[in-house]
């Protein structure tokens, strides 16, 4: 048995505030009888819920779509210093951020319980590619796009070819697929330059929703997740 609210959040009807301004308005009905509150337990397998008269299915795994703003620590814990969890207001157990994002990283962070799917997500061999937005300090020379574009090596650590795409002088995107740890800082550190800004703007066919504030978060659509996993398989 599982609340109300949980279970149309999983279906991707919501967020549990929004699950209980649509019982409130009388348009969640549980075997043919109106919820009466977004908290009630629901049997998941075998009661009939629907919304506006639409039969809803329960779904094990939720997804949510992170903006994730500066000062959070990338886990599910942390001791001095805030988590990307407490960002999210969902009742659910078991929720993780899938990969990470340095704390002074801005930008898309996807938020989920489904352990399978982050792992092919994360493996190596998928080679899932991830774009940032980098602001950095000096302009780079046609030499130094060549290095990044070829490969680099810095501090004994070799770093994949990545894509690089200029914006301007001190902007540019870039796409890599490894996620090392501080992966395009210590590429900028290799051509002599610094990152000064850096945002998460894509992960493989997933694309932060720019109406997302710095903090905000949604379910992915069902078109997003079903994105997601075909990457996977």
């Amino acid at each position: 048995m599982l609340r109300l609210d949980r279970v149309l959040a999983n279906a991707r009807v919501g967020s549990r505030s929004e699950v209980k301004k649509l019982v409130k308005e009388k348009r969640v009905k549980v075997n043919g009888i109106l919820a009466k509150s977004s908290d009630m337990r629901v049997d998941e397998n075998n009661d009939k819920i629907l919304v506006d008269d639409i039969l809803i299915k329960y779904e094990k795994y939720v997804y949510f779509m992170l903006n994730k703003p500066q000062g959070y620590i990338s886990a599910t814990e942390g001791k001095n210093c805030p988590t990307v969890l407490d960002l999210i207001h969902e009742d659910y157990r078991g929720m993780f951020p899938c990969g990470r994002l340095d704390k002074d990283t801005e930008g898309l962070l996807l938020i989920t319980n489904d352990g399978p799917l982050a792992h092919e997500l994360l493996s190596p061999k998928k080679h899932v590619e991830k774009e940032y937005y980098v602001e950095h300090t000096l302009p780079l020379a046609d030499q130094d796009v060549q290095r990044i574009q070829t490969g680099i090596v810095y501090n004994g650590v070799t770093y994949k070819p990545a894509v690089y795409k200029k914006i301007s002088d001190t902007s540019c995107h870039l796409v890599i697929q490894e996620g090392k740890y501080h992966e395009i800082k210590f590429i900028m550190n290799a051509v002599g330059d610094k990152v000064v800004y850096l945002k998460r703007i894509r992960m493989k066919n997933l694309v932060l929703d720019e109406s997302l504030k710095p903090g905000e978060y949604r379910p992915l659509t069902a078109d997003e997740l079903e994105d997601l996993k075909l990457i996977a398989r």
